[in-house]
């Protein structure tokens, strides 16, 4: 069942399991958290992952999102929200029946009547970990990302991006195991809190669930390639793409700016639980 494959493969690491999804719900007795599941892709439930069927499977030895799906790994990485660098052997993936399925993979309305009156907005779906770009309520763009963890979460509400950094840095968090700070590339601010706590849209690495502290995070390859040496060829370049369409011709020599009528934002729904913490929040009783 589509809730217990998740919780199987976290008790046999080791095999491969590839089990057709259905839409029964299992109920378990398990305390298991999104963190500790941080690892299992198949475990992060979207509510468009009961749209279409699909099986879990572990990568083996030597090979990559591009050696299995070849011309297809870009709709793979989208559909689970992951770069490549988190696509490599051992990960667990989803991987639909029929790939045609998940071409240009989008969970995101094509119109949002709401937004028909605005050259820009941007809708952030938090329990899809997608983004969506309009212009007069049409979309021009998507893309997967990966908002706060549970404990930091990013918040939801409506927001105006007022500020722009194309090579911002982290002022307290760094690279894991250095002490570079972490690198916000192609930043974009859309809230400052009551603490003085700002939240940003940047560049980052996607594992495939709310990783970050609040922030949202998109595709940003050439950051990870040098940082990381993985990949070696860069493609995946969401928070660019997302960061030029914002700022369009505002002055920008790669220091903080604030920017004049930047486009609305609204940030919706609720992070995807893993089948332990959806027992929990709906007990069978």
């Amino acid at each position: 069942m589509r809730y217990l494959l998740p919780l199987l493969l976290l008790a046999a690491p080791l095999f491969f399991i590839s089990t057709a999804v259905n839409s029964d719900t299992s109920s378990a007795d398990t305390t298991i958290t999104l963190k500790s599941n941080a690892k299992n892709g198949c475990a992060v439930l979207h509510p468009s992952d009961s749209s279409m069927e699909w099986d879990c499977v572990r990568l083996k030895k030597n090979e990559s999102l591009e050696s299995l799906f070849k011309e297809n790994w870009r709709d793979v990485a989208r559909f689970n929200r992951i770069d490549r660098r988190h696509g490599r052997p051992y990960a667990n993936i989803k991987v639909p029946g029929r790939l045609t399925e998940i071409k240009d993979f989008s969970p995101m309305p094509t119109t949002y009547p709401k937004a028909e009156k605005l050259p820009k907005f941007i809708l952030i779906d938090l329990s899809e970990q997608f983004l969506g770009a309009y212009e007069h309520g049409r979309l021009v763009f998507s893309s997967p990302v990966a908002t706060g963890e549970r404990g930091n979460e990013t918040p939801a509400g409506e927001f105006r991006v007022s500020a722009f950094s194309r090579n911002h840095r982290s002022s307290k968090y760094t690279i894991e195991k250095t002490d570079i700070p972490y690198p916000m590339n192609y930043a974009l601010r859309f809230h400052i809190n009551s603490k003085g706590v700002s939240f940003w849209i940047h560049g980052r690495d996607m594992p495939g669930y709310p990783a970050s502290h609040g922030c949202i995070g998109l595709y940003d390859e050439r950051m990870q390639q040098r940082y990381y040496k993985d990949p070696k060829d860069p493609v995946l370049d969401d928070a660019k793409r997302l960061y030029d369409w914002a700022i369009g011709d505002s002055f920008d020599d790669g220091k903080l700016h604030d920017l004049k009528d930047g486009p609305v934002m609204l940030v919706t729904g609720e992070i995807p639980g893993t089948p332990g913490e959806l027992a929990m929040e709906n007990p069978p009783f």
